[in-house]
């Protein structure tokens, strides 16, 4: 059973499956197919909070580097309770969806610390869940638990289950002495472990003797059959053990045993009695592997999945969606912007954000909101694109997870307007369709370049927009009283010559306000005007009263070094505090240069709105 109907229909039409602990199993099963022959992925999160001040969301005038480090921000410090997922393909004139709204929950299934002991949580983002109907308490006690990538790995090596080995490589060059040693030694005590092994299986001794002769030797067994540790000191002598047991000994299968603190510390081998015993074995530690690896991945299988498959992931608001799957489900977040791409796409090679299509759209340039796109399409575009969920699930009533169809829907109509066919957009064989590789990968929120831009380029969607180097940007702070842009910039005008010439002025939130200077240079005139001596009338007033200044460095410093004060004014207080530091890890997030940013006398905020 499936619904189709012209246009967009309301939420409450679409039923998306809802998947906790209980379901979770069953569903990956469904869930494994519809990603192999689907186009395209859809994703969204619905987060516990993304910004604890106004200006820590990403502003018209942030560059690359400053907006990731917000979004980077958000990730450490929020969590995720659901995530959606829509594998779907664009036929003809109707999407062919299949929604799954997963209920997460970081719950230490494990015992060992991971992958949470707290977060942070913002009261609007909880109280819009709670008016949802969100189910807190299914949440907690039935939500899926996961591991990201890099815990997986801390928490394999702290349990210390043994590990297959598959993968031996043969070195090509001389062993040295030490290694010529070492060989002839583990192919020794391995013949003579084996040989015991041999003959105590066709002798008649007494418990005790057999007991006495497996200490001696190190005999162990595993799953009813024989085995001796081998211990190594290094991850070079567990390749010369693996390639001594590969080319001497077609009866053996080894194990890695983990170390604590990372490596290996031992290789267990393990002794068949028959080919068909060794295929057997190899059977049953694959699958307690799989077993093993659905207890600590959790929910991060999903992810895995969605990133062997290679689709293209669709999703809204990239940056800020991406930076939470990279933090939660793949390792900690780089430092920066590039590193976090190139992280990323080996991951998912193909991420499209329908921001970056929308902006294509002159009715939608100004849109951000899914909402908003979905009420403006209708009034102003005839697109007869059907929306076919196959066997929808009957009995959920509850509206999450609907932005992911939201999300599917928005890709095939924008599409349709754009004059890109479904025959266009079809993905092959993990490559994404020449028509939309111009739109894939742009994690800048007001970028529209399909090639990474310098640090600072950024796109204002207006009608009047105009160019402007990073180094004609001034915040100010430490005026008086709440101030409206209006007011503050009657007050700049009287105040020194550099007023005289154009100017603007925009509130950045409560505490702090950014002036840009139309003509180059009168930036740096005033910012050396107001940490002099010599200043004079309002201004001299203005500055006395605690009227501060700092240039576009100082904004980016901040954002860098993690001063995410409430108010602006604090964290740049702050920054001018920090003295600058010569170290590697400094200079890669330096400026090379100034950066250009396009500017826009509309982009006012409006802190009423906050």
């Amino acid at each position: 059973m499936w619904l189709q109907r012209r246009g967009l229909c309301t939420k409450r039409e679409w039923r998306v499956k809802q998947v906790t602990k209980s379901n979770f199993s069953q569903t990956l099963e469904s869930l494994k197919p519809q990603i192999s022959q689907s186009d395209f992925v859809a994703v969204s999160l619905q987060k516990t909070g993304s910004f604890s001040a106004p200006w820590h969301r990403v502003l018209p005038f942030d560059t690359r580097q400053t907006a990731y480090s917000k979004a980077r921000f958000a990730a450490d410090k929020f969590q995720v309770f659901q995530f959606a997922v829509c594998p779907f393909s664009v036929r003809a004139s109707k999407v062919v969806a299949h929604p799954y709204n997963f209920h997460l929950f970081p719950r230490d299934e494990l015992k060992i610390g991971m992958p949470s002991y707290s977060f942070s949580c913002q009261t609007s983002y909880l109280a819009s869940m709670a008016r949802e109907g969100f189910d807190f308490n299914v949440c907690i006690y039935d939500g899926i638990s996961y591991l990201s990538r890099a815990q997986e790995s801390v928490a394999n090596a702290r349990i210390g289950n043994p590990i297959p080995s598959n993968n031996v490589k043969t070195s090509s060059s001389t062993p040295s002495v030490a290694d010529a040693v070492f060989i002839e030694r583990i192919k020794s005590r391995v013949k003579h472990w084996k040989s015991a092994c041999r003959d105590s299986s066709t002798r008649a001794d007494e418990a005790l003797v057999k007991s006495l002769r497996k200490l001696i030797l190190g005999s162990e067994e595993y799953r009813s059959r024989p085995c001796v540790n081998l211990d190594v000191c290094s991850e070079h002598q567990v390749q010369l053990v693996l390639e001594v047991l590969g080319e001497f000994f077609d009866d053996l299968v080894p194990l890695l045993i983990p170390a604590k603190g990372g490596g290996t510390q031992a290789v267990r081998v393990i002794l068949t009695s028959s080919e068909e015993d060794k295929d057997l074995l190899k059977r049953e530690l694959q699958d307690l592997e799989e077993e093993q690896n659905k207890r600590v991945c959790g929910f991060r299988e999903v992810i895995d999945l969605i990133s062997a498959s290679q689709k293209p992931v669709v999703s809204h608001n990239s940056l800020n969606e991406f930076a939470f799957i990279h933090s939660k489900f793949l390792s900690p977040l780089p430092p920066n912007m590039d590193e976090f791409m190139c992280s990323l796409r080996m991951v998912f090679p193909h991420v499209l954000d329908v921001n970056h299509l929308m902006k294509e759209i002159g009715p939608l340039k100004k849109v951000t909101n899914l909402s908003a796109a979905a009420s403006c399409l209708k009034r102003r575009f005839f697109v007869p694109i059907d929306m076919e969920i196959p066997h929808q699930a009957s009995n959920e009533d509850k509206i999450h997870g609907h932005n992911v169809l939201k999300i599917s829907h928005l890709l095939a109509n924008l599409c349709s307007i754009l004059k890109i066919t479904p025959e266009m957009i079809q993905s092959d064989g993990g490559h994404l369709a020449s028509a939309l590789e111009g739109y894939a990968n742009i994690f800048h929120p007001h970028s529209t370049n399909t090639e990474d831009p310098i640090d600072g380029d950024l796109k204002v969607w207006t009608d009047d927009t105009r160019k402007v180097s990073s180094e004609d940007l001034v915040f100010i702070w430490g005026f008086r009283g709440r101030m409206s842009a209006g007011g503050l910039k009657r007050l700049l005008q009287g105040s020194h010559s550099v007023f005289s010439e154009e100017f603007d002025v925009r509130m950045v939130d409560g505490s702090c306000a950014i002036v840009v200077f139309w003509q180059s240079g009168l930036s740096q005139t005033f910012l050396e005007a107001i940490s002099s001596n010599g200043i004079s009338g309002l201004l001299r007033e203005m500055v006395s009263e605690g009227l501060r200044a700092a240039g576009y460095e100082t904004y980016k410093k901040a954002c860098r070094l993690g001063f995410w004060e409430a108010d602006l004014a604090d964290s740049l207080d702050k920054a001018l505090e920090e003295p600058d530091h010569n170290s590697e890890a400094d200079s890669e997030t330096k400026p090379t240069g100034p950066s250009q940013i396009y500017w826009s006398r509309d982009s006012i905020i409006n802190l009423d709105e906050l």
